[in-house]
């Protein structure tokens, strides 16, 4: 059911079994499958290994510092019963808001389902749990660093995300993208680089589990569970089939609404940092001008 566009009419005559025996099969399977592997295959990462996935992100995206990708985007779901307009979003359709962390390796370190679609992106981030735990420094996070080849200064580990996330400490967010210097246009390309495994994980996601490829038609609580059943299968695959692939980001699911949000001055003293790190002649890319 996860894998294929079949509905549970089909998935009736395929295997001779009652609609409503195959919808309770689907729910129980996909409770279960997000209990047992979600501990197993999307934990909280420890000092070491949020280190890991900064080696990871400087040897693959050139952006140092860097523990996380961060995004959302749209699933479609029926409308839920007496719910009014909370889940319909910005695209004219009804929908939760799978609010996603991904590594350097397309994998997902943390997912929050079940926002209402009419939510933006800060909104759910700043509802979330991880939202919640990177506010009050509960994430485990390694200690500040000096970035690669510097003395000076000492800089947080940061996520990064798009324009619809508030500039932070430890999250980076890119410049508005008109009338930018060569500067702030460097730094969007390093940052977008970096937040690219983000939307690629996406496109991976319902690729493979085809069921977000379309409106599912399930209640709400049983979608939601299927959502975060495929999200734990994505992990396991992707851990034991290793991570050899064609990039792709071409997927079905939109990102939420954008609104404004306001920064804080020592997230924009630690960008301006990063800034400064990816101009400077040791550290910058050949073809990052061109890029730009």
């Amino acid at each position: 059911y996860l894998a294929t566009v079949q509905s549970l009419i089909s998935l009736h005559y395929t295997f001779l079994i009652g609609i409503s025996t195959a919808s309770v099969i689907v729910k129980e399977t996909c409770i279960v499958i997000w209990d047992v592997l979600h501990t197993a295959v999307m934990a909280q990462p420890n000092k070491e290994e949020w280190l890991k996935i900064v080696d990871n992100f400087q040897q693959t995206c050139n952006f140092p510092n860097c523990v996380g990708a961060i995004n959302g985007k749209h699933i479609r779901v029926l409308k839920p019963m007496r719910s009014g307009s909370q889940f319909f979003n910005y695209k004219k359709y009804f929908s939760v808001v799978l609010f996603e962390v991904c590594d350097a390796n397309y994998c997902f370190r943390y997912i929050d389902v079940g926002s209402y679609g009419s939510s933006s992106d800060s909104a759910v981030f700043g509802h979330s749990d991880f939202g919640q735990m990177l506010l009050n420094n509960a994430l485990d996070l390694p200690g500040n660093t000096t970035l690669p080849g510097t003395t000076y200064p000492s800089m947080p580990f940061v996520f990064v995300g798009d324009e619809a996330f508030a500039l932070g400490e430890h999250l980076m967010r890119p410049y508005s993208s008109r009338g930018l210097s060569i500067a702030r246009r460097v730094f969007n390309y390093r940052l977008t680089r970096a937040r690219r495994v983000v939307e690629c994980s996406f496109g991976i996601l319902a690729n493979k589990w085809r069921i977000l490829h379309s409106p599912i038609h399930l209640k709400l609580e049983t979608a939601i569970s299927a959502v975060k059943a495929a999200c734990a299968l994505y992990n396991f695959v992707r851990q034991r089939d290793g991570f050899t692939f064609e990039d792709s980001l071409s997927h079905s699911m939109e990102s939420p609404t954008r609104s404004g949000v306001r920064g804080t001055t020592h997230g924009a003293a630690i960008r301006n940092h990063f800034i400064a790190y990816f101009l400077s002649p040791q550290e910058e890319l050949p073809w990052q001008m061109q890029a730009i």
